[in-house]
């Protein structure tokens, strides 16, 4: 394909490069003369592993040349690749200025063009910039529809400085978000033939995966500095207890627990953590982001209390009570501490949980739900029918089988949703529906 790209820094330079090599017709678009004149003499205008090499031989060839003429470029080629900087503003929100300039030049090169065009954004921005801001810009622009008279679609990047032509040839993933199925296939189109899954999703989905990247990132690097330094404080091996915490694929480096749903609880994450968090106030260490963690779950919960409060209804029932399914264990369960804020405000509440029996627990677990909710024997339900014929709003935090097939569609009851039901996806659409953050 011929494809333009505009904005000659390490994303740009590098994706117009690679794509050279790819077979494609590249041109470079800065408005930097001195990167322009640095590409076109075959040179890299950054420094980056095996791109100096790569820019000489797809110069040489003629696979790609630069230029400081936006309008040039894009008459010129069938894809608009946009890499321009999305920088921080002083107060930390996205400085869109630049993606806005290119999108008014992009869209006035597209009013006097003929054929289709495609505008993919490759720069990162949070999930709206495209459709809410650029994509009005275009039309406005180029006097026509996106989706219909050119297409638009949002391809992060997931380059790492330093190995960023071995991470575009060997992609962990290739993310696609389509305005149309057309938009879309130009996109997949470019990158054919490279390993890795692709997903096309819609445009804002698109634009919120860089972030969850980027921030999971942030997250590793800031929990291994903070135990690190814990463990130092300790006497112990850091990267001893690192390798083997990553020697776990099944809890530690998987999936596990990285699903959207309700706050953690039990005997075990709330306890450790404070008493981690207080080691490190006793030696010394400040740990920000362990810290917070119990706070932010504190936090999680609360919104499901709000989202009980917004339906103004004072009747609820609450499926699911102890910590996680298939277990009575209610130490420390959020439902527990739901269940007791909306008693505390005065909600008519009934519980059903079928693994919960007051008259079988025993111990701690029985001292437990004495201190925190000690009307709990009134509020238990003995079926899901009980729960069902009482409430106007249903807090579901459970998947227990009995209550899923029993769940009611429509307005009546208000279903608020604490574990992302099965058919989350189709309630949604239904104005008695509210996931907790979904």
């Amino acid at each position: 394909m011929r494809i333009s790209v505009l904005g000659l820094g390490y994303v740009g330079c590098v994706s117009a490069a690679c794509l050279a090599g790819l077979g494609h017709e590249v041109i470079g678009v800065d408005v930097n003369q001195v990167k322009v004149d640095l590409v076109n003499d075959g040179r890299a205008p950054v420094v980056e592993e095996r791109i100096g090499e790569l820019i000489a031989e797809v110069v040489r060839t003629g696979a790609l040349r630069a230029t400081g003429d936006v309008r040039e470029a894009v008459m010129g080629s069938e894809v608009s690749l946009v890499c321009v900087g999305t920088p921080s503003e002083p107060n930390g929100s996205l400085c869109t200025t630049y993606l806005e300039r290119v999108a008014e030049q992009i869209g006035a090169a597209v009013a006097g063009r003929g054929g289709r065009h495609t505008v993919v954004f490759r720069s990162t921005m949070l999930p709206g910039t495209c459709l809410n801001l650029l994509v009005p810009i275009l039309e406005k622009h180029a006097g026509g529809t996106a989706g219909t008279d050119f297409g638009v679609a949002v391809n992060p990047e997931f380059l790492r400085e330093g190995t960023s032509v071995r991470d575009f040839f060997d992609p962990p993933k290739t993310v696609i978000g389509e305005l149309d199925p057309a938009s879309g296939d130009v996109v997949a189109a470019l990158y054919e033939g490279l390993p890795g899954e692709v997903f096309r999703v819609p445009v804002p989905t698109a634009e919120a995966i860089k972030y969850a990247d980027n921030a999971f990132h942030g997250l590793k690097i800031g929990f291994a500095n903070e135990l690190g330094a814990v463990c130092q404080a300790l006497g112990v091996d850091s990267h001893q207890v690192m390798d083997v915490f990553l020697a776990d694929r099944k809890l530690n480096i998987s999936p596990a627990y990285l699903r959207p749903g309700f706050a953690f609880g039990g005997s075990c994450l709330p306890k450790d953590l404070r008493s981690l968090v207080h080691a490190a106030q006793r030696a010394d260490v400040s740990v920000p982001i362990l810290s917070h963690v119990l706070p932010s779950n504190s936090d999680h919960l609360q919104r499901a209390v709000e989202l009980v409060e917004r339906t103004g209804k004072r009747r609820v029932g609450l499926f699911g009570l102890s910590f996680k399914p298939g277990t009575d264990d209610l130490r420390e369960s959020p439902l527990v501490e739901l269940a007791e804020r909306l008693f505390g405000k005065g909600y008519e509440l009934r519980i059903y949980d079928p693994n919960v029996n007051l008259s079988r627990l025993l111990g701690a677990n029985r001292e437990y739900i004495e201190t925190r909710l000690p009307h709990l024997a009134q509020l238990l339900a003995q079926s899901v029918g009980e729960v069902l014929d009482h409430a106007e709003v249903c807090v579901v935090g459970t998947r227990d089988p009995a209550v899923l097939s029993a769940l009611p569609h429509g307005d009546d009851p208000v279903i608020v949703d604490l574990v992302h039901l099965p058919d989350a996806d189709a309630r949604r659409a239904e104005p008695g529906y509210a996931g907790l953050a979904w």
